[in-house]
């Protein structure tokens, strides 16, 4: 009987216990969207090297990009056009001695590759 009253007791707990409903809301200083804009602005305008692995059709940049993306995941890669040939770029090196130490790592896979300081146009 006192097994009865019990499961019984503990189901109807049990069905009237509701979970808590919560609210966040953040307040921010409009500075702090505003400094994150300038900081987009000035990382968009930043120049930086890049290793360039291959040109040539687009046929064979996008063959040479997929292979990169195999050899080199950590790296991002990226086709730009530069008439009359598409160009495979990979990296986003702030200086020059981080975009070296790359490049003796990547030359051992691609002898072809180059560093290369793009103009801002091409990010």
């Amino acid at each position: 009987m006192k097994l009865i009253i019990c499961t019984f007791l503990f189901a109807f707990t049990t069905t009237l216990a509701v979970a808590q409903q919560g609210r966040i809301h953040i307040q921010q200083d409009k500075k702090i969207a505003d400094l994150i804009e300038i900081y987009k602005t000035i990382n968009s305008s930043e120049e930086y090297y890049r290793i360039q692995v291959g040109f040539g059709p687009l046929s064979t940049a996008e063959r040479i990009k997929s292979e990169v993306d195999i050899d080199f995941p950590e790296l991002p890669s990226k086709i730009d056009f530069d008439s009359p040939t598409y160009r495979v770029r990979v990296g986003k090196f702030k200086n020059k001695l981080d975009a070296e130490r790359k490049f003796i790592e990547v030359r051992e896979k691609y002898p072809d590759a180059m560093i290369l300081k793009p103009k801002k146009s091409t990010n």
